[in-house]
């Protein structure tokens, strides 16, 4: 397993800043992200969604685009959505749990 740069840091920490449309919960703390890349000013991430048919897939990868271009060193943002693993809950991160209980949905 390969280090992560500081710049991929930046990244991750950029998108705590992205947030799920349907509930305030940063798409990190979804789980929606499975990886970040950096490589000569492209910026790859690697994410899924909470189900195939969902219709904010376009808000969330623009939102994901125009904050990681504001990182010093992005220029380019490429989206590689996958489906394996599928999400499932136990990805939520503790924080979106606690969250998600607040707004009444059981993150079991």
């Amino acid at each position: 397993m390969s280090e992560i740069s500081l710049i991929e840091k930046r990244c991750w920490n950029a998108l705590y800043e992205v947030m799920d449309p349907e509930f305030p919960v940063s798409v990190v703390d979804m789980g929606l992200i499975y990886g970040i890349s950096v490589q000569d000013g492209e910026a790859e991430v690697t994410m899924t969604y909470t189900a195939a048919s969902c219709a904010c897939m376009e808000w969330i990868e623009g939102d994901i685009q125009k904050r990681l271009l504001k990182e010093p060193g992005v220029e380019q943002v490429r989206m590689n959505v996958v489906w394996s693993p599928p999400w499932t809950v136990d990805r939520l991160s503790a924080a979106a749990r606690e969250k998600l209980k607040t707004w009444g949905v059981s993150a079991r």
